[in-house]
């Protein structure tokens, strides 16, 4: 039976941390269905067709590897592909505390699907995607808190 499982996150852009939990997570399972999400919450800074195309760079190689866009509960998106474990992945407690409560919040909709979190290693706990973007806006290197050999877009800030 192949183990399945959803990392879902607006990825924008795909970091080394997120890197470093998909491949954490592929220690735990056959397949690893990365979605990209539009997050209500944030204004996107990459198109949804350039975070797909960076995380195709990210994961090149890899086996057991799918990505898929959605728009729709993350519960829901599980039920839809067959899936019964979502991967999160944090950095600090506050992190945790986020994740545990939606995590606790898709256990009362969907007790079927349980959500595994998984803590980034320290060396990539400083980086977010809101750092990256933030070094791009002001035309600093961002090549240390990317995976290796993605070249992001160019981007107007």
């Amino acid at each position: 039976m192949t183990r399945k499982a959803l990392f879902p996150g607006s990825f924008d852009p795909f970091t080394a941390g997120h890197l470093n939990i998909l491949r954490r997570a592929l220690t735990m399972f056959d397949e690893i269905v990365i979605a990209v999400g539009v997050n209500q919450d944030k204004r996107g800074f990459f198109s949804m067709d350039q975070r797909m195309d960076i995380i195709r760079q990210a994961v090149r190689g890899m086996k057991g590897i799918e990505i898929i866009k959605y728009d729709k509960l993350t519960i829901d998106t599980c039920r839809e592909h067959g899936i019964a474990h979502i991967v999160r992945g944090v950095r600090n407690m506050l992190d945790f505390e986020n994740e545990r409560a939606i995590a606790d919040a898709n256990r009362r909709l969907a007790p079927e699907i349980e959500t595994i979190i998984i803590p980034t290693a320290q060396e990539f706990a400083h980086i977010s995607s809101s750092a990256v973007r933030d070094i791009l806006k002001h035309k600093g290197d961002t090549s240390l808190f990317l995976p290796e050999g993605v070249v992001l877009p160019d981007h107007d800030a």
